[in-house]
């Protein structure tokens, strides 16, 4: 059976899953793993498709020292131990930039354009990028898919699409693209099965994990988001910042004379919900937490959902749906209900019982709102995008032999 391989690679770790394509075109995932800790403590971890346990496995430091050393060891993993010889590669990539509005097969000129993007997504176009520059050397007859965060915004009106800024700054980029949307993609793929009363409705969809986001959804399109140029505008996130007067970056250079490459990793890096709280940048350690600032970092993500949810529906003209999603969205009931009461007046009343047990609808039947969580799975929106392109790049091959 043919199989799919999708990569989602970050600083010190690479997420990967196979899916199986069956006869009908259906995708069947059968592996999913991570090797992390690249450079410090490597491990591969992978279990089956019924979860059962396939590696666990450390490796020394030596061995594993960046991205393509861990690439190197998964690939020798699925090739020479489980035979596994996928027929393409869907990669995840963060920024698309004005290029690409749609996922891309990949060669050497995509990935050059590419490259341009670094500084606008520094945590996640590198990394992004290297297992394609790895697999372009090693295996150039391999057939790689870039599927891109920014793509499912790129249809923005430009009223949501522009800044208040020269046009000319436009023209070369400078634009709001909004991210998460590979998420966002499978959500509204999703709702017509689990939410069909909302699902061509005015939707506001909450990704809220590590990296947080908001998408304003009309019948499955988005029309407003809350990240901007880069992924550090909007929400407060475990360690970005989420909305910032440009002016106190200004601030940053002018009177504490920060350089621009340490003012993006204090952004990137020291902000958000860990250098409010001085605690963590995890959630869950805050909400165990009993030091009073990591309780003021909970209220203050909480606030800030709550006034974009307003902003969100004002970009919609109305809300006909409310749908929790991400780590923090689809596993915190406490987070949930404390959003939810920010949002009272849009006319939300959660159910406790249902939230409590995360439940798909949270709302109580009395709720003019319906509120649901809806589980993402961004890998399984890039195995689509990958097996998509590959059928299409099919056809037009069927096609030119025909008229040639």
């Amino acid at each position: 059976m043919d199989t799919i391989l999708v990569v989602n690679a970050g600083s010190s770790s690479v997420k990967f899953q196979i899916f199986a394509v069956d006869g009908e075109g259906r995708l069947l995932r059968q592996i999913k793993g991570q090797m992390d800790g690249i450079g410090s403590r490597p491990r591969l971890r992978a279990s089956g498709s019924d979860g059962d346990p396939m590696a666990d496995r450390a490796y020394p430091i030596e061995g594993v020292q960046d991205v393509p050393a861990a690439m190197a060891v998964v690939g020798g993993w699925l090739r020479d131990e489980l035979r596994i010889n996928p027929i393409a590669v869907g990669h995840r990539v963060v920024h698309g930039g004005p290029d690409y509005a749609r996922p891309v097969l990949i060669d050497h000129a995509v990935v050059s354009r590419l490259e341009r993007f670094v500084s606008l997504a520094p945590l996640h176009q590198p990394h992004n990028l290297a297992p394609i520059r790895t697999l372009l050397g090693n295996r150039p007859d391999l057939p790689q898919v870039a599927c891109f965060d920014t793509a499912f915004h790129r249809d923005h009106d430009a009223l949501a699409d522009h800044y208040a800024i020269p046009h000319q700054l436009h023209a070369e980029g400078v634009r709001r693209y909004g991210f998460h949307g590979l998420s966002y993609e499978y959500i509204a793929r999703r709702l017509p099965e689990v939410a069909p009363e909302i699902a061509n409705g005015r939707v506001i969809v909450a990704h809220l994990g590590s990296g947080a986001s908001m998408c304003a959804m009309k019948a499955g399109k988005s029309v407003e988001s809350t990240m901007g140029f880069t992924a550090l505008d909007g929400l407060p996130m475990g360690t970005r910042p989420g909305q910032l007067d440009p002016g106190v970056v200004l601030y940053l250079i002018a009177e504490k004379g920060m350089s621009a490459s340490n003012v993006q990793n204090f952004l990137y890096r020291d902000c958000g919900l860990n250098g409010l709280s001085g605690v963590s940048n995890d959630m869950r350690e805050l909400q165990t937490s009993k030091d009073p600032r990591a309780a003021f970092a909970i209220e203050y993500f909480a606030y800030r959902v709550g006034l974009n949810a307003g902003m969100l529906a004002a970009a919609l003209q109305g809300v006909d749906g409310v749908v929790f999603t991400a780590g923090i969205g689809e596993n915190s009931a406490t987070l949930r209900a404390r959003i939810a009461e920010r949002m009272a007046w849009l006319g939300v009343e959660l159910d406790p019982a249902e939230n409590s047990r995360h439940a798909s609808r949270i709302s109580r039947s009395s709720s003019r709102i319906p509120v649901y969580v809806v589980p993402t799975d961004e890998e399984q929106m890039i195995a689509q995008h990958t097996l998509a392109l590959l059928m299409n790049q099919h056809s037009a091959n069927q096609r030119s032999k025909r008229v040639s």
